[in-house]
C-alpha cells in the first residue's frame, strides 16, 4: 500500500551505502512494496549475496507518537532476538543513524527466504495452518522470554515507566492524542473513552515483569517456505510489556495452533480485561495511522473505520 512515510533512494545512493558498509558493489536491486511505513530494497551484491536495506521515514515526516525511533527499536530488538539462537530472524549487517548518506536512518540485514504467510495461508490445509501457527506460538513465547528493566516504548528511557499500568496508559493516551491532533472521528468523545480506559486499567497491575513483545507479529511478518517458518521480520513496533499484547492473542487471530505452541491462553477475568484494552489500542491504531500515512486505498480505510467502531463497542460492553 502506498504511504507518504516511505523514503526512496536512488541507485547512486544505494551504491554509495553498500560500498561504504559492505565493500562490494550492487549487481541488481528492486523495491519491496509490502511495507506500510518503512521502505525496503532487496539487493543482489556482486559477490552473489542478497541483502535487504530498510530505511525509515525522513526526519521531517509527521509521525505518530508511537512511531518515534522505530528503526532504532527494530535493530536493537533484532539483535536481542538473534542472541536466542533458536528463533529465525535476519542478521543485522549494518546500521546508520548519521543521516550522512541518506535522509533517514537505515539498516542492512541479510535476505531471508520465504513468502509472507498471509499470501499463502489460504492455499494451505487447516492442518498445515495449525502446524505453522504452532511454530509461531513457540517462537513468540521465546521472544517474550527476553526481559527488560522498565515498561513502555523500546527506545528512550524518558518513554519508559516503572509499572505496566503507567506505561500502557502512556501508550494509549499518546494514541488518543494523535487521533485528536489529526481530527479523527472515533465515534465517541475522546475524554469519555479515556474515562472508560482508566476504569479498566487496574487489571494491568498484574503484569510486573517487562517482556520483549513484537506487538506486530501478524501473518504478513511471518515468512514461510515448504510449510515451515523461515523467518520473523519487522520488529519496529517492539515494546517492553505484557506478552498478552501480542497480535495472535487478539480478536483477529487467537488460533488453537498458536495457543498450543505458546502454551498459554487468555483465561482469567483480569487477562480478558487486559486483552480488551490491547484490542482497543490496536483497533484505534489501524484507523488513526491512515490519516498520518495518507493511505490511498479507500477500501482499507473504510475497513479500519468499521473495525474501530466494532472494537469500541466491544470494549464498552466488556
Amino acid at each position: 500500500m502506498e504511504s507518504t512515510y516511505k523514503t526512496r533512494l536512488s541507485k547512486e545512493q544505494l551504491d554509495q551505502i553498500i560500498k561504504h558498509h559492505l565493500a562490494v558493489t550492487i549487481q541488481d536491486y528492486e523495491e519491496m512494496i509490502d511495507g506500510w511505513a518503512n521502505h525496503a530494497y532487496k539487493i543482489l551484491l556482486d559477490d552473489g549475496r542478497k541483502v535487504v536495506l530498510k530505511i525509515a521515514p525522513a526526519a521531517t515526516t509527521n509521525l505518530m507518537r508511537c512511531e518515534q525511533d522505530l528503526m532504532t527499536a527494530e535493530v536493537e530488538a533484532l539483535q536481542l532476538v538473534a542472541e536466542l539462537k533458536n528463533v529465525p530472524v535476519p542478521l543485522v549487517l549494518a546500521y546508520d543513524a548519521s543521516l550522512l548518506m541518506a535522509p533517514a536512518q537505515y539498516f542492512i540485514m541479510e535476505f531471508m527466504p520465504g513468502v509472507p504467510y498471509n499470501q499463502v495461508k489460504a492455499q494451505l490445509t487447516a492442518e498445515d495452518q495449525e502446524a505453522v501457527e504452532q511454530q509461531l506460538g513457540w517462537y513468540n513465547q521465546r521472544i517474550n522470554e527476553i526481559k527488560g528493566e522498565r515498561f513502555g516504548y523500546f527506545s528512550g528511557k524518558d518513554r519508559q515507566r516503572a509499572t505496566w499500568r503507567e506505561a500502557f496508559l502512556m501508550l494509549m493516551h499518546d494514541m488518543l492524542a494523535d487521533g485528536e491532533d489529526s481530527g479523527v472521528d472515533i465515534g465517541i468523545d475522546y475524554n469519555e473513552l479515556r474515562r472508560l480506559i482508566d476504569e479498566k486499567s487496574d487489571a494491568l497491575d498484574e503484569v510486573t515483569e517487562p517482556s520483549l513483545i513484537s506487538w506486530d507479529l501478524w501473518d504478513g511478518n511471518v515468512l514461510v517456505q515448504d510449510k515451515q517458518i523461515t523467518t520473523i521480520i519487522d520488529f519496529e513496533r517492539s515494546l517492553w510489556g505484557d506478552p498478552l499484547m501480542e497480535h495472535y492473542f487478539s480478536h483477529f487471530n487467537y488460533t488453537p495452533g498458536f495457543l498450543k505452541g505458546y502454551g498459554r491462553e487468555v483465561e482469567t477475568e483480569n487477562e480478558r480485561k487486559r486483552r480488551s484494552l490491547y484490542d482497543l489500542y490496536f483497533d484505534l491504531a489501524l484507523r488513526i495511522e491512515c490519516d498520518y500515512r495518507k493511505y490511498d486505498n479507500k477500501e482499507h480505510i473504510e475497513s479500519t473505520i468499521r473495525n474501530m467502531q466494532e472494537g469500541i463497542e466491544r470494549f464498552r460492553k466488556m
